[in-house]
């Protein structure tokens, strides 16, 4: 048989060895690269070994530690990085370091795998978590009267308990959960959605549980280590010139005492200038500028005017007056930037899903499908591909426990948020929950695509949607309020789960393990957080005031959004209106420009939802972030690929030591332990005067 007649036949041997070499070429390639052959000698333990009870005291402690730092956050300025990383890092330390004293003691049972890392820095997450999904530096607090007091409207408030808030989190927190559940195979593995901090946080893991990630990762460690010390130590040393009001080296006039005044200044915190080494550059320069735009040149403006936009007997603090303008323009930005990035969010979502069922073959494998994937399509899946969804698909999860558990934790809450809040009517909480497993798939969708919950944004349309249906004269503020932490908490649980995961599928943890896990770390975090909350609350009587240490922003901004769904736009003061229009729109343009230039120029644009934060509580965090991110690149340029190692450890250290010291610094304030020194700065003219003053 000739050349020709060999190719008329469909088969050319010369060709054919050429595909195979490719083949076998493209083989050891994915065999260099592959994960899973270097842990293909270790067993993968059943789900419930997975589950072991050092997993869970060390998750226990871990999250106490997390919730001080998230609540501490929280009530500062609201903004959170992903402690995720530090999760991680800190279940593998404590446990290696368990598990090495058993060893020695010949004491150990069972070795640490990185299903139990995996365990451990979902419990710790999920605990954590609560301290914002359950609404202490916003909708929660925003029901009190210390922040009621500071809105046009001082009626509609409920007094704090740490009773009732431990049994409203009960309530709504497990809902999330049960709601994307028979999800997980369509999310993971049919639309193969990236979950990019789940994926970081696996591959994480498992570079620890090598035996060169295992010397990274006590590098990591020691360095965590040494800035948790000098963080605590410093927090430590500074509480001793704190005697009075704006006193320490938090107020320290680093700037000038006029820049000071307009709130720019470096205040020696710890933990911003760690957060500024985690968030990326563009977040930190956009609090600058948004600092610079509002307190640099806005406000000053506006003052100006006094007596003519408003009562020139009004206060500060007035809604009225000046503090109208600073927190109703800052929510026009958050409005705005948030109604773009729903939008964005969900039109891409619904563009995915049309492609996904459009071009790919979905026939039994629409989102309530549990079997596994067709042999056809499993020969194209790589070596680590098939290990991990052969593994994704052996625990399963039944379809009829996900929506029975959804069913009955619903009813549950019908029956009795309304004993709680009873502004809050059943058929409410009815109607949020008919619509929350589409906003939950939705949210779970968009963070698989883009790694950005939306949560808060969610919660904000139940604000203005139930607070309106009920009305002023109904306790339409208390409602609003209730329905955004019911819907909040179902959002944010949902893609909290779904990126655990993928965590899972990245570390062959069994999807009963992670759901077990998460279940168990929102049951602590349902009690640590509010613990932690009633803490601060107790222990810092000027909590949610503005000026003050903790002046919760977020509180204020929520309580003055719902009243605004509630009552309209009559109560604002001249020309607000008209400025938060502007801003509105100013924050949407800003966010179109910047995905139509693409990534390449779109990253020097700033974002709007960074830059109205400052907007009300002034800049001082914006330069700590901005000294963090300093103190990066530099490192970056001196040492890139040791900052790229160390970096994360560094900040998580900065951020853990001054969060920690919060714990004693709360209790002394409560045992009445007063700082013995007042370090205060005074003008050369006040200095004079008060010389003259205490020399007479």
């Amino acid at each position: 048989m000739g050349k020709n007649e060999r190719e008329e036949n469909g088969f050319d041997p010369e060709n054919h060895n050429q595909e195979e070499e490719e083949k076998k070429k493209k083989q050891l390639k994915e065999e260099e690269h592959s994960v899973e052959r270097i842990f293909e000698n270790q067993e993968v333990p059943s789900w419930r070994k997975q589950l072991t009870l050092r997993a869970f005291v060390v998750s226990f402690v871990l999250s106490i530690l997390f919730s001080i730092i998230v609540m501490k956050l929280n009530l500062t300025t609201g903004i959170i990085p992903s402690l995720n990383v530090s999760a991680g890092l800190l279940g593998f330390f404590f446990v290696k370091t368990w598990t090495k004293l058993l060893h020695k003691s010949g004491l150990l049972r069972q070795p640490f795998t990185r299903q139990e890392n995996t365990v451990i820095q979902t419990c710790v997450v999920a605990s954590s978590g609560i301290a914002f999904s359950g609404g202490f530096g916003s909708y929660l607090f925003a029901m009190s009267e210390r922040i009621a007091k500071q809105s046009t409207d001082t009626l509609d408030f409920k007094k704090l308990s740490l009773g009732w808030i431990i049994g409203f989190l009960f309530i709504v927190s497990f809902l999330g959960l049960f709601s994307v559940v028979p999800l997980r195979k369509v999310m993971i593995i049919d639309f193969k959605l990236t979950y990019p901090s789940g994926t970081a946080t696996a591959h994480l893991i498992n570079s620890f549980h090598t035996p060169q990630g295992a010397k990274l990762a006590k590098k990591q460690v020691r360095e965590l280590g040494r800035f948790f010390t000098f963080s605590f130590l410093w927090g430590f040393f500074q509480w001793f010139y704190t005697a009075g009001d704006n006193c320490g080296f938090a107020s320290f006039p680093s700037l000038g005492l006029k820049a000071f005044d307009n709130r720019f200044y470096f205040d020696f915190s710890a933990t911003y200038v760690g957060v500024g080494m985690i968030c990326p550059y563009i977040i930190n320069i956009s609090v600058l500028l948004g600092g610079i735009i509002s307190w640099g040149l806005m406000w000053p403006l506006i003052e100006d005017r006094k007596g003519d936009w408003y009562s020139a007997d009004l206060g500060s603090g007035s809604f009225s007056g000046i503090q109208g303008y600073r927190v109703f323009i800052a929510i026009a930005m958050i409005l705005g930037d948030g109604l773009y990035n729903f939008l964005k969010v969900l039109s891409r979502t619904l563009l995915g899903l049309f492609h996904q069922l459009q071009y790919k073959d979905m026939s039994s494998e629409l989102p309530v499908a549990d079997h596994s994937s067709d042999v056809s399509s499993q020969s194209q899946l790589s070596y680590d591909d098939k290990r991990r969804t052969q593994l994704f698909l052996k625990d399963q999860i039944p379809i009829m426990f996900a929506i029975g558990g959804y069913v009955a934790i619903a009813a549950i809450s019908m029956a009795t948020l309304p004993h709680i809040f009873h502004q809050l009517k059943w058929y409410y909480i009815l109607v949020i929950y008919i619509f929350a497993p589409t906003l939950a798939f939705c949210n779970a969708y968009g963070c698989g695509l883009t790694d950005w919950s939306l949560a808060s944004t969610y919660g904000k349309l139940a604000i203005f949607i139930i607070g309106a249906w009920a009305g002023a004269a109904h306790g339409g503020v208390l409602a609003g309020l209730a329905a955004c932490g019911v819907m909040m908490n179902i959002v944010s649980t949902a893609s909290d789960l779904m990126q655990d995961f993928k965590t899972g599928y990245l570390t062959l943890a069994s999807p009963r393990s992670m759901f077990v896990s998460q279940i168990i770390g929102t049951a602590m975090g349902c009690v640590i957080s509010p613990c932690v909350f009633w803490l601060f609350y107790k222990a810092f009587n000027d909590l949610g005031q503005p000026g003050s240490q903790y002046p919760a922003p977020y509180a204020v901004v929520y309580r003055n959004m719902v009243l605004l769904g509630v009552k309209g736009f009559s109560s604002l003061p001249k020309n607000c209106l008209l400025l938060c229009y502007v801003f509105f729109g100013a924050a949407i343009l800003i966010n179109l420009i910047k995905d139509l230039v693409g990534k390449k120029w779109g990253r020097f644009i700033p974002l709007p939802m960074a830059m109205a934060i400052p907007f009300y509580i002034g800049s001082y965090f914006a330069i700590d972030m901005c000294v963090g991110s300093l103190i990066l690149f530099v490192w970056e340029k001196i040492n890139k690929a040791k900052a790229d190692a160390l970096a994360p450890a560094v900040a998580s250290g900065l951020i853990c030591g001054d969060g920690i010291w919060t714990l004693p610094a709360s209790i002394l304030a409560l045992a009445g332990v007063k700082p013995p020194i007042c370090m205060k700065f005074l003008s050369r003219g006040n200095n004079a005067k008060v010389d003259a003053f205490l020399g007479s």
